[in-house]
């Protein structure tokens, strides 16, 4: 290109994006109705939506989510249901090329008609769907029809094909929300609906389908990337790309039809996105102009948003097994974090904000990992730039959870489909950094019993193997190979890749731990069970007073027995084993509050013993992700958030526990050992520990002051065991405590943790005089004589901190985000005193 006609492509470049080939219209905004097939009378939609939405805010239907309402609405995912709208088109839009009529999600099995005319049919509700329409559209009014059939009845028909009982049935025929056929968190609300945007595109000349961004090489320098465009051309010539204006034109020849092009692009000095606690997660925006130099026409302005970053899965033997963690920007990672499921049963209310606030909550609890759970969605776009902006890693499983799953050609075609979409949308985001076939899948075969069961035959049995091969080895994985770049395609067909009953599960490949609560061993069994990679394990809390307060429509009535408070437990012996570990460790109440407190620090110790013993096992063990950070419905669960978005005591020990540098202790046999760990890029010369022993009314029993021994923290290290005895003789543990510090050779602290001795029931605790102050409107600073134990307070707002231990005669600050008239306070010596 010379530099005539260069300026004469920006001049034509800056006068003509009025000219744009390609626009888009919503027609969610329309105005919507829907109503029961068996029905005459329509009732007014909201698209994005589902059927249940649309049945409370006609009043047909309680909410779900109230007293026993749940058990009233079974009968709607047994109906077929249908939404239509009337929209307007006019005689300027109907003279672009191409109308496509874009469906982004339809769940599930549904019918789409445009002035009358039946366009296709839909089986998946992770796919999006493009129907040209031109030639069904006329100028002025149009009516537009979705027809949705039952998607329980649907796969029952499916399930009927055969010849052996798939477990779950039906809910693993159909491609939907798993979830939505109820777990031991979440209620049965099986949804139907338009449940994502539904639009209009325009164009002429030419449509860019996808741009993926490929790094090619990137050093402190210079990134040399492309940007992949997939592009379909209405007429073959000249076309040309701009980048960012005026920072580089390249010139094309495409031919009619489809065309893929590379267009090359250079970042000088590039900054890397960084996870959580390494660095800022730097982004880029892009824009990107697809031009018709002829004509002066521009056909696609794309803003593209990505970081630079390079992700491995290591995985190498060694005399323990086989390793697994990952490499980021060239460095092992130790990954912190959680598991996500939806976070709501009706996934198009999720907001914008509350998928913000719940990712900026993993970042400020020090977390750099999330694993999507395969039996919920695919989140929505706002999801994943959250995790971007906020530094946090996406662990993301395909929606396949807990069951076996057909293979047949057309079941395979509609994954395949989907996985490709899927991929395709989520393909440039930074954050997503492995793609894993299923949660528990191979595990369901080999541990689960479902062959004997069901009375499988032997080739039955073949059957289901040679189906979860030909899924999960390799239309998943082919189709991933097919659409992403070596660089974002990282594939891993389970989790976990051996289930928990098996040694090797403990040995390589990641981790789903569940001896404890299911299998009710003692929390300190995890100790002991500690894998490469524990990316599953927990144990149920309840949410907090104001959750459980939304359970009910009227005035809450707060007693255990009480059947609201119970039906907000699915899990079948729940309750039973809370208390069966409640005993073990605390004390049950007769109280509904101090149950509620008890059950939430439970919880809390349960987790903090677990990652602790991770943290310990470090490089061996390279990643805890615990079960699970949210809720979808108010609700006795595994969270550390629930469902109001309300931290639970799990979240606050979880903020602590996992701090970039720790000291943690293991007793045993008598024997303390100390172990210093650094999951930052920073290291510390001459670190060494200071012990302080105090018994539980302040009284200092000894002050030990150990001298900078030339220890460097990069990572972990273990320090010089201690004998309990040779500490402290003669001590009564129930009424004593050690007072960590770890500092460097200038004595600038680095990490501070407190031993306790004894379970918290076995502890001889005085009741502290806890004290209130209000320094502003926005800020308390409490304060005790004595230690004061789990420290809860309590008003309808979020500390800051809460539910910490505040040492003998000291006091901590607190923030609030907004002011209170009263702050309610309790201790453990409340709780546990009857």
């Amino acid at each position: 290109m010379n530099k005539t006609t260069f300026f004469l492509f920006i001049f034509l470049f800056l006068q003509n994006i009025a000219s744009a080939q390609f626009s888009e219209r919503s027609l969610s905004s329309e105005k919507w109705q829907f109503k029961n097939v068996k029905e005459k009378k329509w009732l007014a939609a909201k698209v994005p939506g589902t059927v249940h939405l649309d049945l409370m805010d006609s009043n047909i239907i309680p909410d779900p989510f109230k007293d026993e309402n749940e058990k009233k609405v079974q009968w709607i995912e047994n109906e077929d249901w249908e939404y239509q709208t009337r929209f307007s088109i006019s005689q300027k839009e109907l003279t672009k090329q191409h109308i496509d009529l874009v469906f982004n999600g339809l769940d599930t099995f549904s019918e789409i008609y445009l002035n009358g005319k039946l366009l296709t049919k839909t089986d998946n509700m992770f796919r999006k769907w493009v129907i040209t329409v031109k030639e069904f559209l006329k100028e002025g009014d149009n009516e537009l029809k979705v027809k949705f059939k039952s998607s329980v009845k649907e796969g029952k028909k499916l399930a009927e094909k055969v010849p052996f009982t798939m477990p779950e049935s039906p809910r693993s025929f159909v491609r939907k929300a798993q979830y939505q056929f109820g777990w031991d968190w979440g209620p049965r609300l099986v949804t139907a609906g338009i449940w994502k945007d539904v639009k209009l595109e325009f164009w002429s000349r030419a449509k860019v389908n996808n741009i993926q961004v490929q790094q090619h090489t990137v050093t402190d320098s210079l990134a040399k990337i492309s940007f992949n465009m997939e592009i379909f051309a209405e007429e073959e010539g000249e076309y040309y790309v701009g980048i960012n204006i005026n920072k580089g034109i390249h010139r094309f020849n495409l031919k009619k039809g489809l065309n893929t092009i590379a267009v090359p692009y250079t970042i000088k000095k590039p900054k890397l996105w960084q996870p959580n606690g390494w660095g800022k997660p730097n982004l880029i925006r892009t824009k990107i102009t697809l031009y018709k130099y002829k004509g002066g026409w521009i056909i696609k302005d794309s803003d593209v948003r990505y970081g630079l970053r390079t992700v491995e899965l290591v995985q190498e033997k060694d005399g323990k097994g086989k390793s697994f963690y990952f490499k980021v920007n060239g460095k092992p990672l130790y990954a912190k974090g959680t598991n996500w499921i939806p976070g709501d049963s009706f996934s198009p209310r999720i907001t914008k904000e509350k998928y913000r606030k719940l990712i900026k909550d993993t970042k400020d609890a020090n977390m750099n990992m999330i694993r999507i759970w395969g039996g919920g969605i695919y989140e929505d776009d706002e999801f994943y730039k959250a995790c971007d902006e906020n530094g946090i890693l996406v662990w993301q499983d395909f929606m396949f959870a807990g069951s076996f799953y057909p293979a047949d050609d057309h079941f395979l075609k509609n994954v395949k489909e989907e996985v490709k979409d899927q991929a395709r949308r989520l393909q440039n985001y930074p954050s997503v950094a492995l793609w894993c076939g299923n949660n528990e899948i191979d595990e369901a075969i080999v541990n689960w019993g479902y062959q004997k069961q069901f009375k499988y035959s032997k080739n039955d049995s073949l059957q289901v193997w040679k189906d979860y091969r030909k899924l999960f080895h390799e239309v998943i994985p082919n189709t991933l190979k097919e659409n992403l770049t070596p660089d974002r395609n990282i594939y891993w067909p389970s989790s976990p890749s051996i289930g928990w009953g098996h040694k090797e599960s403990l040995t390589e490949g990641d981790s789903h731990y569940w001896g404890v609560w299911w299998g009710e061993q003692p929390f300190e069994i995890y100790n002991d069970k500690v894998g490469r990679f524990m990316s599953e394990y927990g144990f149920q809390g309840m949410p907090s007073l104001e959750a459980v307060k939304s359970m009910f429509s009227g005035t809450p009535d707060l007693k255990l027995q009480n059947p609201v408070v119970k039906a907000h437990e699915k899990h079948s012996r729940g309750w039973e084993i809370i208390n069966g570990y409640m005993k073990r460790d605390y004390k049950i109440s007769e109280d509904f509050v101090k149950y509620n407190y008890i059950s939430q620090l439970l919880q809390a110790r349960g987790m903090k013993i677990a990652i602790e013993a991770h943290r310990r096992a470090k490089p061996y063990n390279m990643g805890t992700l615990y079960w699970q950070l949210n809720d979808c419905w108010p609700v006795v669960s595994w969270s550390s958030i629930d469902y109001l978005g309300n931290w639970k005591a799990l979240h606050y020990q979880m903020k602590r526990s996992f701090e970039q540098q720790v000291i943690l202790t293991e007793e045993k046999d008598g024997i303390l050992n100390f172990y210093a760990v650094n999951d930052g890029l920073d290291r510390f010369d001459d670190v060494n520990i200071e012990i302080r022993v105090v018994n539980f009314v302040g009284k200092i029993l000894a002050d030990i002051n150990s001298a900078p021994d030339g220890k460097v923290l990069e990572s972990i290290i273990k320090f010089d065991p201690v004998e309990i005895e040779n500490l402290i003789p003669e001590i009564d543990k129930n009424k004593t405590f050690l007072q960590l510090t770890l500092k460097d050779g200038n004595g600038k602290t680095i990490a501070q943790n407190i031993h306790f001795f004894s379970k918290p029931n076995e502890m001889k605790l005085t009741k502290p005089n806890l004290q209130v102050k209000q320094i502003s409107p926005t800020e308390i600073e409490i304060s005790t004589d004595v230690l004061a134990k789990d420290v809860y307070l309590m008003g309808d707002t979020h500390f800051s901190d809460n539910f910490f231990d505040l040492l003998p005669n000291t006091s901590k600050k607190i923030t609030l985000p907004k002011p209170l008239d009263k702050v309610d306070i309790m201790s453990l010596w409340d709780a546990l005193r009857e």
